[in-house]
């Protein structure tokens, strides 16, 4: 009778053991899943403050060829600043869409002024623009990888028992959230 009971606790012993080890296992891969995240984000502000710091050189280049062109500039203005101000990853979102459609006008504003197109400092800040543009689309594209792959552990049977043993919850995605900003922007001169 004893080598029964002391073969049950031995088998429950186990058995805890595996459990408490999956539950580290789980716990370990969210912490990393989130840090990723976390490290995703910072670089996506880093392209992001890259940009915003590209914008005013550029807007002052082209005023000085499309001086006119007042409108195109104040969003150009009011877009960079709610972009930098923007707090969560759904507002910077859509200051981001504000901003890609304000500096598309830009460029289209551009497009008008063969002088300016010809100007080796606007085109050096163009193709600088370009490039960043390029690094923040890779960096979303990393940054939605990465909170794909926590959502789906978080939502997956026995990660979610453990997400909500630990409160670990799904992050939001960075996305185009406005039809207009997936689609081409109309310039009337």
């Amino acid at each position: 009778m004893e080598w029964i009971l002391l073969g049950i606790l031995i088998a429950l012993g186990a058995l805890v053991l595996v459990v408490v080890a999956a539950i580290i296992g789980y716990y370990n891969r969210f912490v990393t899943l989130r840090n990723r995240i976390d490290n995703a984000w910072h670089q996506i502000d880093v392209q992001l403050r890259r940009r915003y710091d590209l914008i005013p050189n550029l807007v002052e280049t082209v005023k000085g060829y499309a001086g006119h062109e007042k409108e195109t500039f104040e969003k150009v203005t009011l877009a960079r600043a709610a972009a930098i101000n923007a707090q969560t990853v759904q507002e910077q979102g859509r200051a981001e869409n504000m901003l890609t459609g304000a500096l598309k006008s830009l460029f289209a504003v551009s497009e008008a002024y063969p002088n300016l197109k010809a100007n080796e400092n606007f085109m050096q800040l163009q193709e600088e623009l370009t490039g960043t543009e390029g690094k923040i689309a890779y960096a979303r594209q990393f940054y939605n990888d990465v909170v794909m792959q926590l959502n789906t552990a978080v939502q997956k049977f026995p990660g979610n028992v453990v997400a909500g043993i630990f409160n670990i919850k799904s992050r939001d995605y960075f996305e185009i959230g406005e039809e207009e900003a997936r689609g081409p922007v109309a310039v009337k001169f």
